[in-house]
């Protein structure tokens, strides 16, 4: 029997799922679709704050812009006074011409374009500079306003990241900054770690601090430092991941396709989002002697914490839906084809595969009973699989019936999307609530 590995439920998902409105849309833009609901994006991004007053900390979240194309959520920025990470120059006029001050970017990235740099400068960005290369070309004088910068830290317990300076090449970027006077505003520090733990973010932080204290001592302003992202989302509850992560093996997906375990996100943790970010401002940094929590050592430094949450204000703000095309017989399953591909979920092509189930929603009343399958996409190739897993249906999907898979405005929806076969991209459609009912548009 196929492991079972549901989304948590969502009220709003549901009540959106059981109405006609999906199978409308379905209907009237003749393919799959997108759809966003940005009030979870405000309610989410309103949780990252009160976990920063909570703790009495100065701080500023910065959307990843990266991880969702969709111009709402820029104009939800805008409206909020949130900031946004940015790490092209498309992304930069993409933020500016939604309403977001240039003042509230942080641009990211390695090796950033001259026009890049020569944008965010006039318009007062701040940029984490990666390399001491790049530093030197914003130092250059071009008669244009002081140059806000953070130094970005190589970080040390992950010696394989490319992105950062290292220990020496920051203290020779401190002196540059310094001897560079008011042409920069050297503004502090940053840092992005792969993975999800709390302590080394902790960690880290606590470096960064100790940095700012140092920088200001060469006269330098020195009052932030940003940890990036990597807050988790929890998708699907405890006990279902555990079973999933000790049962699963190949023939539990189509052509017996074996994934290693390590390979998969965590789509379960049990301290996700805002309470990720508690527990990293509760956690004591390594090395303090003052044996204090991290929200603390800010406090006392007089250090603003600077953060660039992408998925996890995301979480719950959006969904993909695809129409049933076909379903043929396999010894022992079916394999479902829909009208999209897998380039539509991004996971797919990182050798993974997105786990939350997707959700059938029947035209009409079923009696059969449950049909396990997987999911093909409508390209002619073998490897186009949305879920390679098998799949326990409700019922045996047909022509003409709605496949959605939840939760994936974070990075699923858009990092890997191709016009393949001519198909055209699904487009995304933002859903507001109008009191009991939801009205439509198309993002632009």
């Amino acid at each position: 029997m196929a492991l079972t590995l549901p989304a948590h439920p969502d009220p709003l998902a549901d009540r959106l799922h059981a109405g006609g409105l999906l199978h409308e849309l379905a209907h009237g833009l003749d393919g799959p679709f997108h759809y966003l609901l940005p009030e979870r994006f405000d309610a989410n991004l309103a949780d990252f704050r009160a976990a920063l007053t909570e703790a009495g900390v100065e701080g500023r979240v910065h959307y990843a812009k990266k991880a969702n194309k969709a111009s709402v959520f820029m104009a939800r920025c805008a409206a909020g006074g949130a900031g946004v990470d940015v790490a092209s120059l498309g992304e930069l006029r993409d933020a500016l011409g939604h309403g977001v001050r240039g003042e509230h970017l942080v641009v990211t990235g390695p090796a950033k374009s001259p026009e890049l740099l020569r944008v965010a400068v006039r318009q007062g960005a701040l940029i984490a500079v990666d390399a001491l290369d790049e530093l030197d070309r914003l130092l250059a004088p071009d008669g244009a306003r002081p140059v806000r910068v953070l130094l970005r830290r190589h970080p040390p317990t992950q010696l394989r990241s490319r992105f950062g300076l290292d220990r020496a090449q920051l203290h020779a970027a401190l002196r540059r900054c310094a001897a560079a006077g008011d042409a920069v505003r050297m503004e502090g520090f940053s840092f992005h770690l792969s993975g999800y733990e709390v302590q080394p973010r902790a960690d880290l932080a606590g470096e960064l601090v100790e940095l700012c204290l140092k920088a200001r001592v060469l006269g330098l302003q020195a009052d932030r430092i940003s940890i990036g992202g990597g807050f988790p989302v929890d998708y699907v509850p405890a006990d279902a991941w555990d079973t999933f992560l000790g049962e699963h093996g190949p023939g539990q997906y189509h052509g017996e396709k074996a994934f290693a375990v390590d390979d998969f996100y965590p789509y379960h943790s049990p301290v996700a989002g805002d309470d990720a970010l508690r527990a990293i401002l509760a956690a004591r940094p390594a090395g303090d002697d003052d044996d204090v929590s991290l929200a603390e050592r800010l406090r006392q430094a007089g250090v603003m914490l600077l953060l660039e949450p992408g998925r996890a204000l995301l979480d719950r703000a959006g969904s993909s839906v695809f129409r049933v095309q076909g379903v043929k017989d396999r010894t022992g399953y079916g394999i479902v084809t829909v009208d999209g591909t897998s380039l539509s979920l991004s996971e797919q092509w990182f050798n993974s595969e997105y786990l939350p189930e997707p959700l059938l929603l029947p035209r009409g009343e079923r009696e059969d009973g449950p049909y396990e399958a997987c999911v093909g996409g409508a390209s002619c190739l073998d490897s186009d699989l949305l879920t390679w897993r098998r799949i326990r249906f409700p019922s045996r999907p047909r022509f003409g019936d709605l496949i959605v898979y939840p939760n994936t405005a974070g990075y699923q929806m858009d990092s890997n999307e191709s016009p393949f076969h001519e198909l055209p991209l699904p487009p995304k459609v933002v859903i507001d609530q109008d009191g009991d009912r939801p009205r439509w548009r198309l993002d632009r």
